[in-house]
């Protein structure tokens, strides 16, 4: 069984940047124990700064700007929490 999109969301702010969230059901295995591969992105001038995901034979992690971190994956609703706590800080320092 392949990956299966069960959620998929862009949405776009005044200034032009955008998130956009998708994830998608997968068998769970040694890099996905959650059964979910997930993609959150915040894109500003073409370019992502802050992401958070678990792309293949890569741990949950999260990007911001060129940095990246090991992310400890507690659900998704935490996950979309700090996702959009992390565009907050994000557009409250870079106004």
């Amino acid at each position: 069984m392949g990956a299966k999109l069960v959620y998929h969301e862009k949405n776009y702010f005044e200034d032009g940047s955008f998130q956009e969230i998708k994830i998608w059901g997968v068998p769970k295995s040694k890099d996905r124990p959650h059964g979910l591969k997930y993609s959150f992105a915040y894109i500003v001038n073409d370019e992502r700064v802050i992401g958070y995901d678990n792309y293949k034979h890569k741990a949950d992690h999260r990007h911001y700007r060129n940095e990246e971190y090991l992310y400890k994956f507690e659900g998704l609703e935490k996950l979309w929490l700090d996702f959009i706590n992390s565009i907050e800080h994000f557009r409250e320092d870079n106004p």
